[in-house]
């Protein structure tokens, strides 16, 4: 078993729901158990603007699976929840799951990159990220927390209280 972070983000339909669902879906993968969820954020969309507030979320799982497995898995949940992989970057979507780092793994082959290239400079994931790890290193980089500061909270707030995560 070895901890990883997931990133979750939505803007389609009813977005917290979307990650709820989802945290659900994950929290079903045989050999994979969550170990805790950060709050629920609105954020700017990163493309177009012309688009809905995304609401974000990571969490953190122990799991058996493989990265690729997991990778695999996650990418089942979104196509289960709709959504069609159209090529479009950083355009709406009724669900967004992000491996984002799996401690003491790096890797770099065909659409499994870890840490996830993004994960330095997107406060919408260093925000949550380091809720549930906040000195968390990640290889070449500084510590979550210090890095969630650097990129501050321009963009980001909290999502309603009522559409927060299960406790």
């Amino acid at each position: 078993m070895y901890s990883a972070y997931v990133g979750l983000g939505a803007n389609l339909g009813d977005p917290a729901a979307q990650l709820r669902a989802a945290l659900d879906a994950i929290a079903a993968l045989d050999g994979t158990r969550i170990v805790a969820t950060s709050r629920f954020y609105r954020s700017a969309p990163m493309g177009p603007p012309d688009q809905p507030e995304y609401c974000n979320a990571v969490c953190q799982v122990q799991t058996a699976l493989s990265p690729r497995d997991l990778l695999d898995a996650l990418i089942g949940i979104e196509r289960t929840a709709g959504r069609i992989r159209s090529g479009e970057r950083w355009g709406p979507r009724r669900l967004d799951l992000d491996l984002l780092h799996v401690e003491g793994i790096a890797m770099d082959e065909p659409g499994l990159h870890l840490p996830h290239p993004g994960i330095a400079s997107r406060n919408f994931v260093l925000v949550p990220l380091a809720e549930l790890a906040p000195q968390l290193q990640i290889p070449s980089l500084e510590p979550i927390d210090t890095l969630a500061r650097t990129v501050g909270m321009e963009g980001l707030s909290a999502w309603d209280a009522l559409d927060a995560p299960p406790a």
